[in-house]
């Protein structure tokens, strides 16, 4: 099998620059698609900046999934044949969600609404995820898509990858403090569930928030195979082999040392998972 190319896109948005930040994600995602990139994956909020002060000027800076912004990435997908993921505040009716979008050689393949929303930037003011998660076919492996503050609950990982998840992809704006996130969280996520994991982050300041970079993508063992500068923008790449996130079973040494961390669950003792959180929904 020929080897699945990826780009991790670090970049660094403008707040409420949509035209200028658009103009970005599309220079870059060119260039990494003609390097051979078969999917480009940028950070969490790309397309509009995070850090928005009130409700009204998130929504301000939302944009619908058939809008143009949209489109153009559809249309340069559709020249390259590419898949990109990238951040964006989607408005659907009165309501705005921070969320994700896949983009394909056929157009909008999935779009996914961040679930855990943490007292920060945007998140603040956007309406929490609606859809439960799912994993999407992207030209050769089987894509799941969550949104930094997602990825620290293990759960989001472990359903995307029971969903048949083959690479997993985190959006970031990882700020100030979430440095064990990027340097550990990441290759844990990747090990325990034997999976590829792309964690694309953001430079730069904005609202008075410094963001990390950072970025990386690891390989199904937590093995880090390319990471990013915590302050410049960037391109990452990396040749991954979708086929192996779908071997669960390790065997170390043959009929003595032998693990599945998928197969050797036992969910019936992980009830308190799905209890309720006392107070909250």
């Amino acid at each position: 099998m020929h080897p699945y190319r990826v780009a991790a896109v670090q970049m660094e948005p403008k707040l409420g620059r949509l035209d200028g930040n658009l103009a970005r994600i599309l220079g870059m995602l060119g260039e990494a698609a003609r390097a051979g990139a078969r999917l480009v994956v940028f950070p969490e909020c790309a397309l509009s900046g995070y850090g928005f002060a009130s409700r009204n000027e998130g929504r301000a800076h939302s944009v619908p999934l058939d809008g143009p912004e949209v489109g153009r990435v559809a249309e340069l997908c559709r020249e390259l044949d590419c898949y990109c993921v990238f951040g964006l505040l989607e408005r659907a009716g009165e309501a705005f969600y921070n969320a994700c979008a896949l983009i394909g050689p056929t157009g909008l393949v999935a779009c996914y609404r961040k679930i855990h929303l943490p007292f920060l930037g945007v998140d603040m003011f956007a309406h929490p995820g609606d859809r439960p998660f799912a994993v999407q076919e992207a030209g050769g492996a089987r894509v799941g898509m969550h949104i930094c503050y997602d990825g620290g609950f293990p759960e989001s990982a472990r359903a995307l990858t029971l969903l048949g998840a083959e690479i997993l992809v985190l959006p970031t704006n990882w700020p100030t403090h979430s440095e064990c996130a990027a340097e550990h969280m990441i290759p844990t996520r990747a090990m325990e569930n034997v999976v590829h994991v792309m964690a694309v982050n953001r430079v730069g300041e904005e609202s008075g928030f410094r963001f990390i970079g950072t970025s990386s993508i690891v390989d199904t063992t937590g093995r880090v195979l390319a990471k990013a500068s915590p302050d410049r923008e960037e391109i990452l790449y990396a040749d991954l082999d979708p086929a192996v996130a779908r071997r669960k079973k390790l065997v170390r040494v043959p009929g003595r040392h032998e693990i599945d961390r998928i197969a050797d669950r036992r969910p019936r003792f992980y009830l308190p998972l799905i209890e309720t959180n006392v107070g909250r929904e």
